[in-house]
This record gives C-alpha cells, sequence and structure tokens, in this order.
C-alpha cells in the first residue's frame, strides 16, 4: 500500500555528493590565488562552513553573511592576506555549480519513482549553484518542483520555508509527504516542525547525537522504496527496465 504521494528530497549530501564537489572547488579556488590547498585547510573550512549554516538554520547569521565570512576566518586563521573575498566567493560558488555527482543511484532512483510519487528538491543552498548542478546531473527534467530558501525567505528548518513549499504542492495531507535528508538539524527537525514524516539518509552510519528523532533512518537511498510503500511496483518496474 503507497504510503506516501510526495516526496522531498535535499540535495547536497542525500542527492548529490556535495564532499566531492566541495573539494574540488576550494582546491582550485586556492590555485586560484597562487596556493596549493592542504586537505587540513579543506577540513577545517568544512568545521567552519558547517557551523555557519547551523547558525543560518537558527536564523543567527544572514545567508549574504555566511558567504564571506567563512573564508574570512579561514583565511585568518591560516594567515592568508590580500584575497578578494567577493572575488573568491564568487569563483568558489561557480565551483561548486559546475560539479555535480548523484550520491547512491540517486538519479536512476529518483527516475524510476516518476509516477508513483510526487517529488520536489528542498534546499538552502544558492538558487543558482544548485539549479545548475541539478541540471548537469539530470535531476531536473526529473523532479516536479525545485523549492529553495533564498525564495521562501527563510531556511530550513523554518516552518516558513515549509509553509512556502507546500503552497506549490498538489498533496495537503501533512500525513502523506516525506522528507529525504542527511542533515539532523535542518531536515530532520524542519519535517518534525512542518508536521511530516521525516527519512534520516545516514550512509556513513553517523550517530544520531541529536534531539531530533526522524521516523525513519536508511543507509541505503533504495531504501525509501519501502517506506513510500511502493517497492514491489518500483522492483517490477527495475527488472523489467
Amino acid at each position: 500500500m503507497v504510503r506516501f504521494t510526495t516526496v522531498l528530497w535535499d540535495v547536497d549530501g542525500t542527492l548529490l555528493d556535495f564532499a566531492f564537489s566541495q573539494r574540488v572547488a576550494f582546491m582550485k579556488c586556492f590555485r586560484s590565488i597562487g596556493l596549493t590547498g592542504t586537505e587540513e585547510q579543506l577540513v577545517r573550512y568544512s568545521q567552519i562552513n558547517d557551523s555557519m549554516w547551523k547558525l543560518h538554520e537558527k536564523g543567527e547569521m544572514t545567508g549574504d553573511e555566511l558567504k564571506l565570512e567563512r573564508f574570512r576566518r579561514l583565511f585568518a586563521e591560516y594567515g592568508i592576506e590580500g584575497v578578494d573575498l567577493n572575488a573568491f566567493h564568487q569563483e568558489f560558488q561557480e565551483g561548486l555549480g559546475n560539479v555535480a555527482v548523484p550520491l547512491d543511484d540517486s538519479l536512476e532512483l529518483c527516475k524510476s519513482l516518476r509516477g508513483m510519487v510526487r517529488q520536489y528538491v528542498v534546499s538552502n543552498g544558492d538558487v543558482a549553484v544548485q539549479t545548475h548542478k541539478l541540471q548537469l546531473a539530470g535531476f531536473l527534467e526529473v523532479m516536479d518542483g525545485l523549492f529553495f530558501s533564498q525564495e521562501a525567505g527563510a531556511p530550513k528548518p523554518a516552518k516558513a520555508f515549509f509553509d512556502y513549499c507546500f503552497l506549490g504542492i498538489p498533496e495537503k495531507d501533512p500525513g502523506k509527504i516525506l522528507i529525504v535528508g542527511d542533515s539532523l538539524t535542518s531536515d530532520i527537525q524542519g519535517g518534525i516542525r512542518a508536521g511530516i514524516s521525516t527519512c534520516w539518509y545516514r550512509p556513513e552510519g553517523t550517530v544520531n547525537d541529536s534531539p531530533y528523532r526522524p521516523d525513519y533512518e536508511i543507509s541505503d537511498l533504495h531504501s525509501v522504496c519501502d517506506i513510500l510503500g511502493v517497492f514491489d511496483t518500483w522492483q517490477n518496474r527495475r527488472d523489467k527496465s
């Protein structure tokens, strides 16, 4: 029996391999300023970036503030001076947008689910960057719609973001909507606030040390088919393809 009619997909870390895209963009940007980026610097950048995104999710930092401050702090820690932060950020965003690698056979999964459920992207990422990545990877032709926090005026996990999404979704029963994402603070907390079912994707076996408890946990995206209640139909369709 079909349990859900609608799936809200997170992008980075769920549909697409954000870590790979970030590494490529980071190293390229360092080369452009005459430096060789190190793995240590990349790890430190990720830590700074993640902490600032959590502030953004709480409404304690705007997206515009985040864009430059993460690099300002990184460069200050490593004594890197004279970098045009705006230019560096712009090149970094372009770099992120030009690398799109699907995770866990996500594209083929979403293609196979077409006609069984409606599928939407829900993202806090930059609209232009995310749209370009989704286009490169082939997701634009698969999704029924795209929802971005920049356009909503509020980030996940704010209820206002989901209220914005619901305006563009035919399904009006929250019990029929499932969000799938890798972030406990953004996707899972947001889904809980919005009153919809939540599925935490944790391919690396991450331990949940947060106060947010998802309705479902998966380490393989294909497990979503069973949660949706369409596994048999999906399996038959895949076997015939």
